[in-house]
């Protein structure tokens, strides 16, 4: 006698409940927020004061002329450009460097006080030299924010070569494996989590970094349009390029934790 089970699937109401609860925590959160910040600029601050600029029934409209004017859209854009620009230099010196040093404890004792003496250093210290080398434009910008993100990128990719079960590689060699054959079979698939992981701290750090970096000899870009409704005492827009910042930057690291990346331990 065989017995059938049935699983039932939940219902409508079922699913919206579940919804409900899933969103309504961060909404909530954001709701308190706005309302810390409309009580903060438009009841507490004083009446001529600055802060009312920055209130949110001033800063929500502000995006929305931003928006018209077809500043945010393209300055937004080339602000991600840069970021991804400098974000592949990151990766492309990274990487192979992550995979050299943790392959070689020699290259590791020879480069690892260099690497945490480069890496303690901000990479905004680096500007009088990138604009002395690159001159005015994109190239410094690029610079700054590879600069940020490489060493996030390095040193995930060290630890995902420490993380590599032996055994792996033990089996590889076995089969009679040359190094560069380990290396696309067993290496590079074990540390894509690692990398990935790096990438996301990167890309982190490299935002950061950009809207500064932005700021500094560039006509474009959210940084330089910060300066310029600095410039115009229009704080209302500064705000609203901060939330963008902000929106946009949530919205990247989203992306980024959400890259495919399987690791051959697993």
């Amino acid at each position: 006698m065989t017995t059938t089970v049935v699983r039932s699937t939940p219902g409508p109401r079922a699913a919206a409940r579940s919804l409900l609860a899933t969103l309504w925590p961060p909404a909530a959160a954001v709701l308190v927020t706005v309302l810390l910040w409309w009580l903060a600029t438009s009841v507490l601050s004083p009446e001529h004061s600055l802060l009312r600029q920055t209130a949110p029934q001033r800063v929500f409209p502000a995006i929305v002329e931003l928006y018209r004017r077809g500043v945010l859209v393209s300055d937004a854009a080339i602000s991600l450009w840069r970021l991804v620009i400098g974000l592949a230099i990151a990766m492309v010196i990274g990487v192979p460097a992550g995979l050299l040093i943790g392959l070689s404890a020699r290259i590791a004792r020879a480069a690892t006080p260099v690497v945490q003496f480069l890496r303690m250093i901000s990479p905004l210290s680096w500007t009088p030299i990138a604009i002395a080398v690159f001159g005015i434009g994109n190239q410094p910008v690029y610079f700054l924010v590879a600069a940020a993100a490489v060493w996030p990128v390095l040193l995930n990719t060290v630890s995902g070569v420490h993380a590599i079960d032996r055994g792996f590689l033990d089996v590889a060699r076995s089969f009679h494996a040359t190094r560069l054959e380990q290396l696309r079979v067993v290496i590079i698939p074990a540390v894509r989590d690692h990398v990935r992981t790096g990438l996301r701290l990167g890309l982190g750090t490299a935002w950061i970094v950009l809207v500064p970096a932005e700021m500094l000899g560039v006509r474009s870009g959210l940084g330089y349009q910060i300066l310029n409704a600095r410039d115009q005492l229009a704080y209302d827009q500064v705000v609203a390029i901060v939330l963008v910042i902000g929106v946009l930057g949530s919205a990247v690291d989203f992306v980024a934790s959400r890259l495919p990346g399987r690791s051959v331990n697993k």
